[in-house]
């Protein structure tokens, strides 16, 4: 019992963390907002952008951790994968679709895809989940037809490109004869370690929840501050010259989806904005490039997965984002 007191101590110290750095960007921000000569305009930008992004991302994170616990605490072991087919593709196939039935946008989904791998999922099937399940919850897919209720096109382009990219990474990944190597040390270690199971239930969820946390969370605010740095240093004006050309607009728009770091559950009506300036495919390729790909989901991917990995995973979807752009432009 003392244990698990020390622990629930212990295990909000990184919550603690993404607190102080959410009050610190804010109590700035509204003392320079206020006092407009102790910084300047692109200062209290920063400010709100980062803060705007860690304050949007945090509770579906904590619900990506807890939903990581659950499946490797209170599930019954392996159960996830006795229910998937055998055959390979077959089976990407039933992973990507995980998303359906949980609607957590992409920051949720990275410790939940730990937790997948923890209990039994290869790799390269938690890179399916990853990529078409922030795209494929029903929450987004509701918002992106009520941002474009009068043109079909762009839900089923975004659900059916999010569904293809996911599985052909998937498929490409599964080749890799040692699934372990695309893991980080430190996260196939962990993975690798025998579980005594000398614990109680609650105290192992408890250290799991710590663990996620003091792992997810640092990663969380450092993708956060690059991403508001970064929006504040790219002039919005250089990105948006070029949105009458098909496929400098698809390239801009990505690189937008990239840098804005926007949740999946809301991106479909910041996308709105440029509908009457920027092709439909450019549209298309924000809507499918950014959920799977952008700086904050680089930086939390990195406490799993090797830098290797995130820049060929990267390079995929890059094309294949503005492969399927270009296709709809051509057919429409």
């Amino acid at each position: 019992m003392e244990a698990v007191v020390r622990l629930a101590r212990t295990r909000f110290s990184p919550l603690i963390i993404v607190a102080g750095t959410i009050a610190i960007l804010y109590g700035v921000r509204n003392i320079t907002y206020a006092h407009p000569m102790y910084a300047p305009q692109m200062f209290q930008d920063f400010m709100t952008f980062a803060g705007s992004i860690l304050i949007e991302s945090l509770p579906f994170v904590l619900l990506g951790i807890f939903l990581s616990v659950a499946v490797q605490v209170w599930l019954p072991a392996n159960v996830m994968t006795r229910l998937l087919p055998e055959r390979g593709w077959l089976r990407r196939l039933y992973i990507s679709c995980f998303g359906v039935f949980l609607p957590v946008c992409e920051c949720g989904n990275l410790p939940l895809a730990r937790g997948l791998i923890a209990g039994g999922l290869k790799p390269a099937e938690s890179l399916t989940f990853l990529l078409a399940a922030p795209i494929l919850n029903p929450i987004t897919l509701i918002t992106t037809h009520q941002a474009f209720p009068a043109d079909i096109r762009i839900l089923l382009a975004r659900a059916f490109g999010a569904l293809i990219i996911a599985n052909i990474v998937g498929w490409i990944f599964s080749k890799h004869h040692k699934q372990e190597e695309l893991l980080t040390l430190e996260f196939a270690a962990a993975c690798a370690a025998p579980d005594p199971h000398t614990h109680g239930k609650v105290e192992r969820s408890l250290q799991l929840f710590n663990k996620e946390t003091a792992a997810i969370l640092p990663a969380l605010c450092i993708g956060a501050i690059i991403a508001g740095a970064v929006q504040v240093l790219v002039p919005r004006s250089v990105l948006l010259g070029v949105g009458g050309s098909a496929t400098l607009s698809i390239i801009v728009m990505m690189t937008l989806a990239f840098v804005v770091a926007i949740c999946s559950n809301v991106d479909a009506f910041f996308a709105l904005a440029f509908s009457t300036t920027f092709s439909v495919g450019s549209i298309v390729s924000f809507l499918v490039f950014g959920p799977m790909i952008d700086i904050k989901m680089l930086s939390l991917m990195r406490t799993t997965y090797r830098p290797k990995v995130l820049m060929q995973v990267s390079l995929l979807v890059a094309l294949m984002s503005l492969a399927i752009g270009l296709g709809v432009n051509y057919a429409f």
